[in-house]
Order: structure tokens, then C-alpha cells, then sequence
């Protein structure tokens, strides 16, 4: 429309400049009938093209309430429209919270991109904790907090080690350069760095998407570790894990001193946060061995030499051979000579093996226990006792389908 209009124009400004010069008389009478018509179509075309946009915007326009005949009514309506259209950030912020607290990991992704007032507040710690505790509460103890922490600060050290490098590398070619006193800059583009705020890396949706994604190796331990090797049955090792989003599956990296150092394909319920912040290569001190008694279930510490990092292998406790193994008339516990002292020594029983295997039983003393055995046999560390059920409950799952030799 612009440009027909600035080209009518154009000619009817070239026309009169015709009148300067002397035309011939038939020329007069056929410019004037042409500009006579030239500006009554350009009128009929301004009036059919102004009613047409008028029933365009009429029909995009969605009436909130019955037409008035004033004017001043007409004022008010269109002010009740202008004060409907709320955006989300005009929402009070109790509402907003009640709004995000609804939402799914993705979901607060997906808004802290819309604008930087919703990226502070979709970042919030608060808002991610929930999510963290209902997928990785079960997999990640102490310990991997700490890796987490060691993790930032590294990655820290190694960017400010990289920004220095750069400067310096910036700095010897500026002074080598003749014009180094010239600096480029570009107001837009220190604008848009300045208004890109980056997720903090030590908070929990930073710690949440690295998990997800893969990037963060976390410790955590391995119910029977090798897809159940019959060497490994009932027991859980220590490992570094990698969550793979594609398969909902985990690797593990275990000790280099093991048989085997990688294993994929792992399934959540194999894993565990570890219950005790003992690391893997260090004799955990036991706290209950005087409470230990025939029925107890435990956790010990066992590794086949020196060299290797312990295992957590479970077993129950169980009764001397001078007992009958009726409960009632039972004394394990006690010492036969002294009444009401407890005894020293105390059985541990491996059932998933068969009676008169090597590793069915063993025997530790009460009050003089630290690592004891052999390299054929294996070394027996520290001992924990369980005392919640939903542990016993989580070893029983994973009993053999065959009794082990």
C-alpha cells in the first residue's frame, strides 16, 4: 500500500512539473482527465481498503460484555479489557509457588527459560529438594554429597586455571600489538552476557541434571555386584555409578583391585546409599558386639586379601554348638561359667551356603574383634547389626534360587 501510494505521487508531482514547460494544447486536456481519474481511483481505493481493515480487526476483537451506545461506555469497556489481560508474573507469589510446586522437573526447566524473573524462582532450592528426594534419596548418602562438593570446586579451580591461561595469552598479544591500546566493544553483546544468568553449579537442580544426564559419577553400593556372580551373592560392594537416561540403567566403575571393573545394565533396586560412612578400604568399628545374640541379623565386612577393598555380606548369628538351639532354654549369650556375663565368642551363619561349606560359618571374639583370617578363608572386618526391617527385607529379596556350595 506504501508503495503505490508514494508512486501516485511520484507521477502526480511529475505531472505538474510539466506545466513549467510549454505543452502542446491537445496534451492540457488529456492530463487533466487523467489526473481527475488517477485521484478518484486512489479515493475509491483508500475508502474500500479502510472499510476492509475495519471488519478485519472487527472480527479478531472478542467482545467481554454487550455494546453501549456512549461513547464513555464504550471508554470503560476497553479499559475492563486492558485490566483482564493478567500476566503470570502479575500472579501473587504464593500462587506462584503453589503453581510450581506442581510441577515436574521438565516442567520447571521448560519455565525458568521464558524470562529471568522465572529462572530465579524456578532455580530456587527449595522447589528441587522435593524432586531429589523422591528419585535419588535412596541412592545417594553422605558421601556422595561430598563427591558432589569436591566435584564444584574442582570444576572451579580448572575454569578460573583456563580463564587465567587465556588472559595471559591475551595479554602477551595485546602488548605485542602494536595498536593495543584500541578495544572493541559491542554495548549489545555486554548486555545480553550480562542479562544470560547462569544456573549456580552447587545447587540441587545444578546436582539434579547432572545426575540425570549422566555427567556426575556419585559413590554408592552394588547389591550383588556382576549380574549376581556366584562368587558375589549376598553381598554389596562400594562403586562409582553413572545414570544412563536412555535405558533408566546404571554403570559402575568398582575398584580397580576387583575381578572386574565395569559393569552396565544395573537397575535401581540394586542400589543403595551406604548406611555407614566407612570407606571401602578401612575396618569399620564395630559398636554391637556386646548386644549380638543367636537371630540377629548383620552386615560384616569381608574381602578375600589385604589387597582388595571390603564387601558388606549379610549373615545372621547363630547359636554355639553346646546349644540345643531351643530358644528358650538358650545361652549363648552368656558366659556358661559366670551367670549374667555375656560370652566372648559368637557364631556367624552364611544360610545360602550348604552345611559344611568353608564359608557356612565363622567364629569372632566378642571383646578382642578386629580383621581376623586368612588368605585362603578370606579376612572378616567390621560388623553392623540391622534393627529396621525394610533392610532385612531388602537382603532376603535377593536370596539365591539354589543353595550355593
Amino acid at each position: 500500500m506504501l508503495y503505490f501510494l508514494i508512486s501516485c505521487v511520484s507521477f502526480i508531482l511529475l505531472s505538474k512539473s510539466f506545466t513549467h514547460k510549454p505543452i502542446k494544447s491537445s496534451w492540457v486536456g488529456k492530463l487533466n482527465l487523467l489526473s481527475t481519474w488517477l485521484w478518484g481511483e486512489i479515493s475509491s481505493f483508500l475508502v474500500s481498503w479502510f472499510r476492509k481493515s475495519r471488519i478485519v480487526l472487527a472480527s479478531f476483537r472478542v467482545p467481554t460484555s454487550p455494546p453501549l451506545k456512549n461513547m464513555s461506555g464504550s471508554l470503560k469497556v476497553e479499559n475492563v479489557e486492558e485490566k483482564e489481560r493478567i500476566s503470570l508474573l502479575d500472579l501473587p507469589d504464593l500462587t506462584l509457588e503453589c503453581i510450581f510446586e506442581r510441577l515436574s522437573p521438565v516442567g520447571l526447566c521448560s519455565m525458568a527459560g521464558v524470562c529471568t524473573s522465572l529462572r530465579e524462582k524456578c532455580t530456587s532450592d527449595h522447589l528441587w529438594k522435593k524432586h531429589m528426594k523422591q528419585r535419588w534419596d535412596g541412592v545417594l548418602g553422605d558421601a556422595a554429597y561430598r563427591e558432589w562438593r569436591s566435584h564444584i570446586a574442582s570444576s572451579r579451580r580448572f575454569s578460573l586455571s583456563d580463564q587465567n591461561k587465556k588472559r595471559g595469552l591475551c595479554e602477551s598479544l595485546c602488548n605485542l600489538w602494536p595498536l593495543s591500546w584500541i578495544r572493541i566493544r559491542s554495548p549489545k553483546l555486554e548486555n545480553s552476557s550480562k542479562a544470560r544468568s547462569r544456573l549456580p553449579a552447587d545447587s540441587i537442580m545444578g546436582l539434579y541434571l547432572s545426575l540425570e544426564s549422566g555427567k556426575f559419577w556419585f559413590p554408592a553400593q552394588v547389591y550383588n555386584r556382576e549380574n549376581g556372580h556366584v562368587g558375589f551373592m549376598l553381598s554389596c560392594y562400594d562403586a562409582l555409578l553413572s545414570y544412563d537416561s536412555q535405558t533408566d540403567t546404571f554403570q559402575a566403575r568398582y575398584s580397580p583391585h576387583a575381578r572386574r571393573t565395569i559393569e552396565d545394565n544395573i537397575q535401581w533396586d540394586r542400589l543403595r546409599a551406604p548406611p555407614i560412612d566407612t570407606p571401602p578400604n578401612m575396618l569399620h568399628e564395630s559398636d554391637c558386639l556386646h548386644d549380638l545374640k543367636p537371630g540377629d541379623h548383620i552386615e560384616i565386612q569381608w574381602r578375600r586379601n589385604r589387597e582388595f577393598p571390603y564387601g558388606w555380606w549379610y549373615g545372621v548369628v547363630g547359636h554355639l554348638e553346646s546349644c540345643d538351639g531351643i530358644e528358650n532354654r538358650c545361652s549363648c549369650h552368656y558366659s556358661e561359667d559366670w551367670v549374667g556375663v555375656v560370652a566372648e565368642m559368637v557364631i556367624l551363619e552364611f544360610n545360602q551356603y550348604t552345611p559344611g561349606s568353608r564359608w557356612r560359618r565363622t567364629m569372632i571374639n566378642r571383646k578382642e574383634h578386629r580383621e581376623e583370617g586368612n588368605e585362603a578363608d578370606g579376612f572378616y572386618g567390621g560388623i553392623r547389626k540391622l534393627y529396621h526391617q525394610d533392610e532385612i527385607s531388602m537382603w532376603k529379596r535377593r536370596w539365591p534360587t539354589r543353595v550355593l556350595d
